[in-house]
């Protein structure tokens, strides 16, 4: 059984389970199926907006699927939901991100 096809499986048992959802998305993104991965990073940030880590990766996914609008509203969003979460670490990480894109 594949990483996928795993995922898969508990996100049936558990459509809510934002860590396989994310895991998904990530092995989605590694593969190169960016609109799935979009699809699910996208879910994540939908049902579990306080999942941090999601808006740098959904980011950077938008980005190497040529959507930098899209990128940086998700950086903005992100650095919005690190700050209020008290996650210095990630909203540095959004914010270089942003100005790497944004120049």
């Amino acid at each position: 059984m594949s990483r996928v096809e795993a995922l898969k499986g508990f996100l049936a048992e558990d459509p809510n389970d934002s860590f396989s959802r994310y895991a998904l998305a990530m092995e989605y993104a590694k593969s190169g199926n960016l609109d799935a991965a979009i699809a699910e990073f996208e879910t994540v940030a939908r049902n579990d907006a306080g999942y941090v880590a999601t808006y740098y990766q959904l980011a950077k996914t938008y980005e190497r699927a040529g959507r930098p609008e899209d990128a940086e509203r998700t950086y903005r969003e992100g650095i919005a939901v690190a700050a209020r979460a008290g996650d210095d670490h990630t909203r540095e990480e959004l914010a270089e991100a942003l100005a790497s894109l944004t120049g």
